[in-house]
C-alpha cells in the first residue's frame, strides 16, 4: 500500500548470517507496526554465507514513525538472527566535515550538489591544511577551518581535527582530495565513517604527476575510486568507481580534466549512498543497494 505523500520514511539496513525466515521476520514486524514497505532490496553472499537487506518503509496512514519503539522490537530480531543493523529516519541529514588541500573540484561539486538538494548533508565545516579554498566554503556559507600540518605538527593537527569532529557530532568525514596521509590511529577512529577519493587507472600511477605518467603510457581509460578509509593506504572497501574513455589525442592537461570529472562523480555518488544508508561492508568489500 502506498503511503500518503509527505509521510515520514524510515530505513532499516541489516546484515547477518543467512538463514530461512529473515525476510518474513522483518516484513512481519513492519506489518505489525502498521507500516508499508516503500522499497526493499536484499542480497545473499554465496561466498561468505552472509545476508544483507535494506528496507525503506512508512506508516500506512502517514503518521509519524516511532523509531525508538521499532528499535526495541528490532533488538529482539537482531538477537534471534545475529544481526548487525541500523535504523534511521530517511530524511535525517548526516553531519559532515569535508577535508581538502588545494584541489577544488570535489569540494565545489559536493557543495553545489548539496545546495540544490541533490545531496542531503549538513556540512558543518570544510577543513584544510591550506587556506586556499576558504573562498569556496565562504561562497556556500559553510564554516572554513584552516588546520596547518607539517611533519612535526601532525599529532597536534589530528588532535584538533578530532576535537572538531567530537564537538560537532560529525557522522561522516569526506576526504575530497585531502593530500595528507591520516595516521593509523585516526583511521581506526574514523572506521566506517570516512570516505576518500583518488585516481585509479590501469596501470595505477603513483607519485607525482599521475596524469603525465598516464599520457606517457598511452592509457585508454581515466578512472577514480571512492572507498572507505582504513589504515591500509588506499586499500579500504571500494564504494564506487568511475571511468572515462580517452585516446591518444588528449594531452596531460586534458587527461587531468577527465580525472577531475571522474573523481567528482564517484565521490558524490559514494557520499550520497552512505548518507542514504545504502552501504553495508562485507570484509574488504561493500554491498551497495542503489
Amino acid at each position: 500500500m502506498t503511503p500518503p505523500a509527505g509521510a515520514q520514511h524510515g530505513v532499516l539496513l541489516l546484515s547477518c548470517p543467512d538463514s530461512p525466515g529473515i525476510v518474513h521476520a522483518v516484513t512481519g514486524l513492519l506489518a505489525r507496526e502498521k507500516c508499508t514497505i516503500v522499497q526493499s532490496q536484499q542480497f545473499g553472499s554465496a561466498d561468505s554465507g552472509a545476508f544483507f537487506m535494506r528496507v525503506e518503509f512508512a506508516r500506512v496512514d502517514g503518521s509519524p514513525l516511532d523509531l525508538d519503539a521499532l528499535g526495541q522490537e528490532m533488538r529482539v530480531l537482531a538477537d534471534r538472527f545475529g544481526m548487525t543493523w541500523k535504523l534511521a529516519d530517511a530524511a535525517q541529514r548526516p553531519r559532515v566535515v569535508i577535508m581538502v588541500s588545494k584541489f577544488a573540484h570535489c569540494l565545489n561539486d559536493l557543495l553545489f550538489r548539496n545546495s540544490i538538494g541533490e545531496l542531503n548533508l549538513d556540512v558543518v565545516a570544510v577543513v584544510s591544511n591550506h587556506p586556499d579554498l576558504g573562498r569556496i566554503a565562504d561562497g556556500f556559507g559553510v564554516p572554513f577551518r584552516h588546520i596547518p600540518l607539517t611533519k612535526d605538527t601532525k599529532p597536534q593537527a589530528e588532535a584538533a581535527l578530532l576535537d572538531l569532529v567530537r564537538e560537532e557530532r560529525v557522522d561522516l568525514v569526506v576526504l575530497a582530495r585531502y593530500m595528507q596521509i591520516l595516521s593509523d590511529d585516526l583511521c581506526k577512529q574514523f572506521e566506517g565513517r570516512a570516505i576518500n577519493i583518488h585516481h585509479s587507472m590501469l596501470p595505477s600511477f603513483k607519485g607525482a604527476k599521475p596524469y603525465h605518467q598516464a599520457h606517457a603510457r598511452g592509457v585508454k581509460y581515466i578512472g577514480a575510486t571512492a572507498h572507505y578509509v582504513t589504515a591500509d593506504l588506499d586499500e579500504g572497501p571500494i564504494i564506487e568507481q568511475e571511468v572515462i574513455r580517452v585516446d591518444h589525442s588528449l594531452g596531460p592537461a586534458q587527461l587531468a580534466a577527465c580525472g577531475r570529472e571522474a573523481e567528482s562523480r564517484a565521490l558524490a555518488r559514494a557520499v550520497r549512498w552512505h548518507s542514504e544508508n545504502r552501504i553495508a561492508v562485507l570484509g574488504n568489500r561493500t554491498v551497495v543497494f542503489r
